[in-house]
């Protein structure tokens, strides 16, 4: 399969990454970012490219692809106001999702959204993410995917608080609702893609239940010497 990342710099999106450069099922990864990135690999393409609420220029990078991962965000303390946060969570995400509907009608979409997202909560982030959640079902029926704390790739965008509290983090790994490696979601994403998975809310819990499928069917995959790349 063809896949296409966005966020690849950070946290979630560089353990993603990781995991689809690995992947037997991968065959080419391209990669839509802000500035180059440090990995090199045979399979990875990179697009710089700066205006993340038009993609004409780089439209060609979402033909022919089987999936999106979408792994862009930032932390609502990362930014000024509601009007920024909104711009990078909703709208620079629908823009991307648009293009790929256009180009790759078939693909499947998947946003990192966040636990306890929701669109009547006190929290600014919390609603902003339901809302962009609910647009992109509507237009291309994405699977939403909630994670609680990422435990996932160093990153120096990484708020200091997600840094500072890591070690401690780690400590919830037994719960399943509450933990999960950045590793895990790449795998949780790949293995919806296998399955066709129709659009919908992905909970932590069940993002750990998928990455358990995808890790037992890729160690399959790896022992038989390959498989089929398509989705």
């Amino acid at each position: 399969m063809v896949v296409l990342i966005f966020g690849s710099t950070g946290s979630a999106g560089g353990s993603v990454l990781r995991v689809c450069l690995t992947a037997t099922r991968v065959s080419e990864v391209r990669v839509i970012a802000r500035r180059p990135v440090e990995v090199t690999h045979p399979k990875l393409v990179v697009r710089v490219h700066s205006d993340f609420e038009n993609f004409a220029a780089v439209a060609d990078a979402f033909a022919g692809v089987d999936a999106c991962l979408y792994c862009l965000g930032v932390s609502a303390t990362q930014v000024p106001d509601e009007p920024t946060y909104r711009t990078i969570t909703h709208d620079f995400t629908l823009a991307a999702a648009k293009m790929l509907l256009e180009r790759s009608p078939d693909a499947m979409f998947h946003f990192i959204s966040g636990a306890g997202a929701r669109p009547d909560s006190r929290f600014m982030w919390a609603r902003v993410k339901a809302e962009t959640e609910r647009d992109l079902i509507d237009l291309v029926d994405a699977v939403c995917w909630r994670p609680a704390f990422i435990d996932g790739e160093n990153s120096k965008n990484a708020p200091r608080l997600y840094q500072a509290l890591r070690p401690l983090a780690r400590l919830l790994r037994p719960f399943k609702s509450m933990y999960v490696k950045g590793e895990d979601i790449g795998r949780a994403m790949l293995q919806a893609t296998v399955d066709e998975r129709a659009g919908g809310i992905v909970e932590n819990a069940e993002i750990r239940s998928l990455a358990g499928r995808y890790a037992v069917s890729h160690a399959a995959t790896r022992h038989t010497g390959g498989a089929n790349s398509a989705r």
